[in-house]
């Protein structure tokens, strides 16, 4: 008996949808669409002398028929092209009359605003770089990060100014410091606006500095990647072009400004696609949705912990009618990485977005994979291809077996060569670099040449073969769908953040009391990245005076991400957790985790509780798995 057309025509769309996921034929043919688009308006740009974003601002503002057209939206104010353009004008010959010329390099220490833009876009339209500050780091976390930028200026938002206090200015004679106050702005308000020529803007390649901004490495303090014209254009043209944003299309995002995520994939895939950035301060449950709404925005950018926490806000209701507003929103697609699979539906079902886009990148990286993603078939996954797209990355990407030992990639004893990961099992991910110029392609890290040549693999499959390491192993199953599995080496995400051990080591052991520190990160229930463990070993027993100090000390040395929230207490040094040539071992502890009911000769564990390290009972243990403790 023949099926109705009501039940066949459903289930034959099902049947094909399901199919073209699998197969992803015409879903290649549309990323191999957007990486056309970006390489062939990359050069185009190289070959006009244009790769500066600047000039992107300019053509629309300066053009009656699109100057109007709304850019900026932020606290209530909708700017145009136009009015970001002439605020620009203004800033860059406020910065040339405080002596800034082309080439410079200077500090932006800003909480998201549209200052923040207009210093940025200033900096830019004469010929000078930004150096992003993560506005949370105080210090000798921030001292490092001045003077690894060689800048002799920085440039203060207010909200921050208490970071940049007289310890660290005594320690940078050399660097001028201006607060942004509001005498500031009413100075450069008065500024006349005057552009400056090409010839300021011109650019010698596409590798060619656009921005300095700060990440963790795998040890040591933050260093200063250098982000080209080219990357700008490339992973821009790729949001813009994955996300098909037009000028209608409005893209929201409180992420900081200082990271790439939001510099690259939002504001500058804004530019070039010629369409409007909403912008927030910073994240907040109690606000995200109101400026969403207030914004009209068509796409919220996101790191995993963003769209964990708006799930676990309450529902926003009309507070006349009562209606719930979760989904009461213009959004189609939520771009960004970090989102755990546990709540991607999850978060989809509850606010009614259309569809996911998660990529995979590295500041300094010089590849990227993105899962645009509308059903439950590559959920969870930070890139997906079809045989098609799989062959042309196979030059390009490759996945290494790892030695767990050394956290390098294995090598063969006869060949010296490494090992390819089996198809779906973990490796590092590596990406090709030409092996006759490789930092044409990877700039690296800025004035610090044994950094970047530590994230350049040789020899890898042949003789004068040359990689990029991402640091992060991954699996690439038999559909094309990539998955992440973990981080190499000691450094672990918290807030968003990078966290290195060797800096919250250091930190800790400047205490007195402490006389090491073996610092890692632990997986907890109903929470992404991992949170700070140490393992300490003390001088005297953890009395509550002395680990209140410890408390005091963590919170003035360290910033809020990088404290670490659990400390277990080591009988003796090293706590049996040291190889044979006297190094720490972590692997042991991390899988450990905090359970206070787990193995007790790794140490009674503490937890940071209001103003002290605190004895963590099975009760808190079991209040964090129950989701009711939020850390």
């Amino acid at each position: 008996m023949p099926l109705p057309l009501s039940i066949t025509a459903p289930a034959v769309a099902a049947s094909l949808a399901y199919f073209n996921a699998r197969s992803s034929t015409w879903y290649d043919l549309f990323l191999l669409r957007c990486v056309t688009i970006a390489a062939s308006r990359m050069y185009y740009r190289e070959w006009t002398d244009r790769l500066n974003l600047y000039y992107l601002l300019e053509n629309i503002a300066t053009n009656s028929s699109t100057s109007d057209r709304a850019l900026l939206i932020f606290e209530g104010k909708r700017l145009s092209y136009k009015d970001v353009y002439e605020q620009v004008l203004k800033y860059g010959q406020w910065l040339k009359n405080e002596g800034v010329k082309k080439g410079d390099i200077v500090a932006l220490d800003f909480q998201n605003s549209d200052s923040y833009i207009f210093v940025w876009l200033g900096l830019w339209s004469i010929g000078a770089k930004p150096a992003f500050l993560n506005y949370n780091l105080s210090g000798a976390s921030l001292i490092h990060c001045l003077k690894a930028a060689t800048t002799k200026l920085c440039i203060v938002d207010p909200n921050v100014e208490e970071n940049v206090g007289q310890d660290v200015r005594d320690q940078l004679k050399d660097i001028r410091f201006i607060i942004h106050t509001p005498e500031v702005e009413a100075q450069i308000a008065t500024t006349e606006g005057v552009r400056a020529p090409d010839s300021d803007r011109s650019e010698k390649s596409l590798s060619s500095m656009a921005i300095l901004i700060y990440t963790s490495g795998t040890t040591g303090m933050p260093k200063a990647a250098i982000v080209s014209w080219g990357k700008l254009i490339v992973a821009g043209s790729m949001s813009e072009q994955l996300l098909d944003r037009s000028k209608g299309d409005i893209m929201y995002s409180s992420m900081p400004l200082y990271h790439s995520s939001a510099t690259i994939f939002s504001f500058s895939a804004t530019l070039l696609s010629g369409s409007t950035q909403a912008l927030g301060r910073k994240f907040s449950t109690k606000t995200f949705w109101n400026e969403v709404r207030d914004s009209g925005a068509t796409s919220i950018l996101y790191v995993g912990e963003t769209l964990r926490y708006l799930l676990a806000a309450p529902p926003q209701h009309d507070p006349e009618t009562g209606e719930c507003l979760d989904k009461k929103h213009n959004v189609k697609v939520a771009f960004g990485n970090g989102l755990r699979p546990d709540i991607w539906n999850e978060f989809k079902e509850r606010f009614g977005v259309e569809g996911i886009c998660e990529f995979y990148a590295a500041t300094e990286g010089t590849f990227a994979t993105f899962n645009l993603s509308k059903n439950d078939y590559a959920a969870g996954a930070i890139g997906r291809n079809g045989w098609v797209y799989n062959l042309i990355m196979s030059f390009s990407v490759a996945l290494v077996e790892v030695d767990w030992e050394t956290d390098l990639p294995k090598r063969n004893p006869d060949t010296g060569r490494c090992y390819k990961a089996r198809t779906g099992e973990p490796g590092e991910m590596l990406f090709r670099l030409p092996s006759g110029n490789p930092f044409g392609r990877f700039q690296g890290y800025y004035n610090n040449r044994a950094a970047t040549e530590a994230k350049v693999l040789r020899d890898v499959f042949s003789k004068g073969d040359t990689w990029f390491r991402t640091g992060d192993v991954v699996r690439w199953d038999s559909d094309g769908r990539i998955y992440f599995h973990d981080r190499i080496g000691d450094t672990f995400r918290w807030k968003g953040e990078n966290v290195s051990t060797a800096e919250v080591s250091d930190a800790l052991c400047k205490h007195p009391s402490v006389k090491e520190a073996n610092v890692y990160g632990v997986s907890l229930p109903h929470h992404d990245g991992r949170a700070g463990c140490a393992a300490v070993h003390l001088s005297s027993d953890p009395a509550a005076e002395t680990m209140q100090d410890i408390a005091t000390h963590v919170r003035a040395e360290l910033p809020k991400f990088a404290r670490p929230l659990f400390l277990r207490i080591m009988s003796e040094l090293g706590g049996g957790q040291i190889t044979g040539t006297m190094k720490q071992q972590k692997h042991t502890l991390r899988e450990a985790g905090v359970d206070p009911t787990g193995d007790k000769s790794l140490g009674e564990i503490y937890w940071l509780k209001g103003e002290s390290y605190i004895p963590f009972t099975e009760k808190d243990w079991k209040d964090i798995q129950g989701g009711k403790a939020k850390l």
